[in-house]
């Protein structure tokens, strides 16, 4: 059975409250009154849950054996600053970047990018397209069983975004933009190094434009190589996380 999301904060002295998505999971699933499900917090907390009522709008859960497990992540935080892709090839990557270990994903409008949802009137899509991606970010949590949920950021033009490189955010982090051309490789970058921090900005169908790789390059980045073959924007990212894992130990 996989896990289920059950946000914050948790009561263990009396029944808690389903959530609607909650409850409408478990009846698509049959679970029955008395049942027992896993469940997490989504801040590294584990429990088990006992349904104890399961009505047609409402329902309640026990929760006891809450402990903290945080085996699923990796020891180094991963950040995936993706250029928007068009189609339904955000929802692919967010989904596999969760899978793979990324902790943080931030959605760029980029020069090329094939979607345009930076600006003042799209706000109301952009929100949308936000929420719709931090609800797959949970159901690929659910499915893989990370107890973290990776942040999925609201989205930024680039140059935003690289304004921001000494901030907090990016600070101590390794931070890397995939061209294409003559480039080092990623391992040859990352193998000398001790696993750290690592920031991985992707360009959308079409690449980053000149003056974007620019931007990068004076906000800190390395321009890297993932090989000789040219990947799709929505495969690149995902090499990525996982030669780094490879490399790395994990």
């Amino acid at each position: 059975m996989p896990q289920f999301y059950l946000p914050p904060p948790w009561e263990t002295q009396k029944p808690h409250p389903l959530p609607a998505e909650l409850l409408h999971h478990l009846r698509v699933r049959r679970i029955s009154e008395g049942e027992v499900i896993p469940i997490f917090d989504g801040l590294g907390q584990i429990a088990s849950a006992t349904l104890v009522r399961l009505g047609n709008k409402s329902g309640e859960l026990a929760v006891t054996n809450v402990k903290q497990d945080t085996q699923s992540e990796p020891p180094y935080g991963i950040t995936l600053a993706q250029g928007l892709a068009g189609g339904d090839k955000m929802d692919w990557v967010i989904e596999k970047a969760v899978e793979t270990g990324a902790s943080r994903i931030t959605p760029l409008q980029c020069e090329r990018s094939v979607i345009k949802l930076h600006r003042s009137s799209d706000a109301e899509r952009a929100q949308k397209r936000l929420i719709h991606w931090r609800a797959i970010t949970q159901a690929a949590c659910e499915q893989c069983e990370r107890t973290v949920l990776p942040q999925v950021e609201p989205i930024q033009a680039i140059a935003d975004y690289l304004s921001t490189a000494a901030d907090d955010h990016f600070s101590g982090a390794l931070k890397l933009i995939f061209c294409t051309g003559e480039h080092p490789s990623l391992s040859t970058i990352i193998a000398p190094l001790p696993a750290q921090n690592i920031i991985l900005l992707i360009g959308p169908e079409g690449g980053f434009t000149p003056e974007e790789i620019g931007l990068a390059i004076k906000a800190g980045f390395q321009a890297v190589s993932l090989g000789k073959r040219i990947l799709r924007t929505e495969t690149a990212g995902i090499v990525a996380i996982s030669a780094i894992h490879a490399i790395w130990g994990r």
